[in-house]
């Protein structure tokens, strides 16, 4: 079943969509050179990354665009396409809560708070964006992993780290001269992903 639904929150549709295939999932993460450099080395992250901190990763390409401002903000000048097991992926979001209380998805706010205070993992839903950055009337996936998951997350999910930050910036020069077409061509090719229902109502997608 495709993550896909109508939630009560604002009426827009939840979706989750990735690049993806049989065993992978990507997501997305902007840092420093500081941080990314040893990542892209390493193939997975390493200090001066913080595990203690928690950390949170993005299917969608264009809500990372929009986050770290086609890699022009200070701190956010590297993007990096980060290769996970869906394997991983799937349990981050069957551990997860919303880090927004919802009536009538928890029994009250404060089962929910009780609940998110032991949750290593948290999800929320913003507006996607189109290629110039602008609200679109649905919602994307951030993934907050926290505590023992960000130990899962670097030692055993990440399969594998990419630089894209060029295509960024290839990217936001087509747009710059005016060829929106151009560069909505060069953007990553996600589609819906198939989340299990059981994993998904919950968090509703």
């Amino acid at each position: 079943m495709a993550a896909t639904s109508r939630n009560p929150d604002h009426g827009r549709m939840h979706e989750i969509r990735a690049v993806y295939d049989e065993r992978t999932i990507t997501v997305y993460q902007a840092y420093s050179p500081a941080i990314a450099e040893p990542a892209l080395r390493a193939g997975t992250f390493v200090p001066p990354f913080k595990r203690e901190r928690m950390t949170w990763i993005k299917p969608s390409f264009l809500w990372m665009m929009y986050r770290c401002g086609w890699a022009a903000k200070e701190g956010q000048e590297r993007v990096l396409a980060v290769s996970i097991t869906r394997e991983g992926f799937e349990w981050a979001l069957a551990n997860a809560m919303l880090s927004h209380y919802q009536p009538g998805a928890y029994a009250g706010r404060a089962d929910w708070q009780r609940a998110l205070k032991r949750s290593p993992v948290r999800v929320q839903w913003d507006p996607e964006r189109d290629v110039r950055l602008r609200e679109l009337p649905y919602r994307s996936l951030q993934v907050g992993i926290g505590g023992s998951a960000v130990d899962r997350y670097v030692d055993e999910w990440i399969t594998g780290i990419t630089d894209v930050t060029g295509l960024a910036r290839q990217i936001r020069a087509r747009l710059d001269d005016g060829d929106d077409d151009g560069a909505t061509a060069l953007l990553p090719r996600e589609r819906v992903y198939p989340l299990p229902a059981t994993i998904g109502a919950p968090l509703g997608a």
